[in-house]
């Protein structure tokens, strides 16, 4: 019933914020957190239509870092959004730059594409360039967009702005945001008993444990990194929308427990008392 890992289309996800909160209480989720790609800005809608079903809304946000030269996620819970604020708008401007990068290397392969005017706020994302390579006929599914061009190491992939790892999770903490490494297993840059030490130095709270691309056995390594490191424990099924991806799997689909929760709110509480005084 807790789904702590999910998209609206303020980032790469097809539903608004209303629209997610929506289709979570249909299938029996009880608390949802909004985890858009280096932006807040549909949490707030979020909110309201959750207080509306009464469903509880988590504020999140998925910051896109690079540790050793590869793409690392961050998942930041609970955050003070007026402190944050000014940070995403950099990393959003960093996204439309790294787009229009990828667009004109497109063009220079010979597959030119458009792409459609954003609403402020919105951080362009390489779903967005997949589904114009769709639109503009140059491949035939969503998987072939990835595997041809835009997947890391083909020839339109273009890596984030230099936003390290350890400046990710410090400014995270710095507002109040509880940080947990997304998808450990989908990191290329290392193994994720090499990597977790350096990352637990540089002051990381939690581990995604359930996540759609994480085998049982990944999943119970995870767990027990977890109980031996004492971090927070979270997941989700990263959802984007409705069929949408390789494995894409519906909302509610680990049956997480509500008292998953807890840990995460308690750290989320420690980290916001500095803040206040």
């Amino acid at each position: 019933m807790l789904e702590l890992h999910c998209h609206s289309q303020y980032s790469d996800g097809t539903l608004t914020p209303t629209q997610l909160v929506e289709r979570a209480v249909a299938v029996g989720v009880k608390a949802l957190a909004l985890t858009d790609h280096d932006t807040m800005s549909g949490c707030q809608e979020a909110a309201e239509a959750a207080q509306a079903y009464g469903l509880t809304l988590i504020p999140g946000v998925e910051l896109s870092t690079v540790h050793g030269g590869r793409s690392l996620h961050l998942l930041g819970f609970y955050p003070d959004g007026d402190r944050l604020k000014g940070p995403l708008q950099t990393r959003l401007e960093g996204r439309k730059q790294r787009a229009e990068a990828m667009m004109q290397r497109l063009q220079q392969l010979g597959y030119p594409i458009e792409l459609p005017e954003f609403p402020p706020g919105v951080a362009p994302s390489r779903p967005h360039l997949a589904r114009a390579l769709l639109a503009a006929g140059h491949v035939q599914s969503w998987e072939e967009a990835f595997d041809r061009f835009l997947g890391e190491g083909r020839p339109a992939y273009i890596n984030y702005a230099q936003f390290t790892a350890e400046e990710g999770i410090t400014l995270l903490r710095a507002c109040g945001a509880v940080p947990v490494w997304a998808h450990p297993y989908l990191f290329a840059g290392g193994s994720v008993d090499e990597v977790l030490p350096e990352l637990l130095d540089m002051g990381l709270m939690g581990l995604e444990v359930y996540h759609p691309y994480h085998r049982r056995s990944q999943r119970e390594h995870l767990q027990q990194l977890s109980q031996m490191h004492q971090l927070i424990v979270t997941g989700g099924t990263d959802y984007h929308g409705p069929a949408l991806g390789r494995t894409a799997k519906e909302l509610n689909s680990f049956a997480l427990p509500l008292s998953l929760l807890e840990p995460l709110q308690r750290a989320a509480e420690q980290l916001h008392s500095p803040l206040l005084r």
